[in-house]
This record gives C-alpha cells, structure tokens and sequence, in this order.
C-alpha cells in the first residue's frame, strides 16, 4: 500500500484500485489537531460510520467497498471504499444553533447567509433544518463559512441543489432514528464525491461524535451550553486553557481523555443499542 494522504484524523492509503480509509485515535479542534490521542476513537468512528452507512443507503450511495478486506494492522479501524473525485465543500446540516453557527448567528442574525428569526439563543431549536456549507480547510488552517452562492459558483447550480438536498435529508433521518433512542443531532457535517459517471457518493464519516453534536433529549434546555456526548467537552476544556486555538495544541490530561472516549462509547452505544467492547 501507498500513504496518500494524512489528514487531521485519517491516513489514506492506495491499494490496487481502492483505498483504505484509516481513522486514527488522533483528535482535532478548531482545526488543530491535539498532541493526546484518544484510544479507541478510530475504531468507535469507524464502527459507528458504518451503522449508520447501512441504516442511510437508500438515501444515497456510499463509498465503502468492504469493513473487512483491510490489513490486519488495520482491522476495526479501516474501512476500503471506492476512489472518488471529492467534492470541495463540507456540507453541514444545521437543526440547532450551536457552535461557530451560533456564533455567526450572534454577529449576523443568520448562518452562512441564511437568515434566521431575531431571538434565538444557544441551543434553539431553527425554524428548520438549514444547510449551512463550509470549505474544507487544510491541515492547520480553518475552515470558512460559504453561502449557498459560493457553492453554486464551486460545484455548478445543479450539484450544489443535490448537495443541499441530500446533506437535509441525511439530517432528518439521522435526527429521526436518533431522536427515537432519546438523542438530539443538533448538526452534522458530510462530505461527498463523484464517481467517473458523475455520481454523487457519500464519503469519509457519517453522523459520528467528531462529525456532529450529540445531546440528550431528556436534558435539552435552549438558553445554556448542552451536555453533550461528542467532542464538544473537549473543545470547551480547550478554551479554558487560554490557549490561542493555533498549532501547537496543549496535551490533554488524563481525566479529560477518560471523559471524552467515555461520551463517545455512550454516544456508540446509545444509538446501536450495542455494548462497545
């Protein structure tokens, strides 16, 4: 095999005419990634990506070609999937406000250009669910807001609607298989490619505690931050540093590493109904 890639979190490798997909127990935030992995993250991202590949593939295809044909270095944590032309957007789906939405929301009264109702507060729940796109930063860099405009003027009229479309759809049936097993999806983010033939194909991750905000249902409470089970407590242990958000990252203590792999085994298990072990 051949490293093509090493990104934030993911190693991808060639091999033959496929690639592997590697998730790594590294951790990004604010697009930086932290000097202290955390075990098992790769192998809970890469377990629960599949999931929910099988539970959204009527909604569009996806990228994996086997969880199993991988080395055995790789095993549980790697998953080979077709080579695609990625798309260069990250597509985000927004049905509460949180996070650099709610920071945009505060300066702009909108997300991304979208303009929301004056008066809504940390944790709201939106009018509906929004597509609010982003690019895809480097490694070290950060990703930017993009209106809907700006995707249309990156992809074309006719993919940046098929891009929105299928970004809202995927959200509302991760909310709703989420919300029957007591879990909000307050946003999540999605990236696609295309085959040779043009089709659009859903890619890396999907609705994991890295890629989307996890809280629970019966605690939700607009007005204040949420508890979540997701990276979120790592982000806001972070901040309380005082650290600049710029490379290099501080090491994360041990009780914090604990707390973050436990929020993303209940986040694993809460929704497959599956003890991780």
């Amino acid at each position: 095999m051949e490293l093509l890639h090493s990104g934030k979190v993911r190693d991808v490798y060639a091999d033959g005419d496929d690639l592997i997909l590697v998730a790594s127990d590294r951790v990004s935030v604010y697009d930086v990634v932290l000097p202290t992995p955390i075990p098992d993250k790769g192998r809970i991202l890469t377990q629960l990506s599949l999931w929910w590949f099988d539970r959204l593939a009527d909604v569009v295809p996806n990228h994996v070609l086997s969880a199993t044909d991988v080395p055995a270095e790789f095993a549980g944590r790697a998953i080979r999937c077709r080579r695609l032309a990625m798309v260069p957007v990250e597509c985000v789906a927004r049905g509460y406000l949180a996070g650099s939405g709610l920071t945009d929301y505060r300066k702009t009264g909108g997300v991304c250009g979208v303009a929301l109702p004056p008066g809504l507060d940390e944790g709201s729940r939106l009018p509906e669910p929004t597509f609010t796109p982003t690019t895809k930063a480097a490694v070290g860099t950060h990703d930017e807001p993009m209106t809907y405009a700006e995707v249309e003027a990156a992809v074309g009229p006719r993919a940046a609607a098929e891009l929105r479309a299928t970004t809202l759809e995927i959200y509302r049936r991760g909310a709703e298989l989420a919300a029957a097993r007591g879990l909000v999806i307050a946003d999540t983010k999605v990236e696609f490619g295309w085959t040779p033939e043009g089709a659009l194909v859903l890619a890396d991750e999907l609705l994991t505690p890295d890629s989307s905000r996890f809280w629970p249902a019966d605690s939700w409470q607009p007005g204040r931050p949420q508890y979540a089970f997701d990276k979120q407590y790592l982000r806001d242990w972070a901040a309380g540093t005082g650290w600049d958000k710029r490379p290099p990252a501080p090491e994360v203590p041990p009780a914090v590493v604990d707390a973050t792999r436990a929020r993303y085994v209940e986040a694993y298990e809460r929704l497959t109904g599956a003890s991780w072990t």
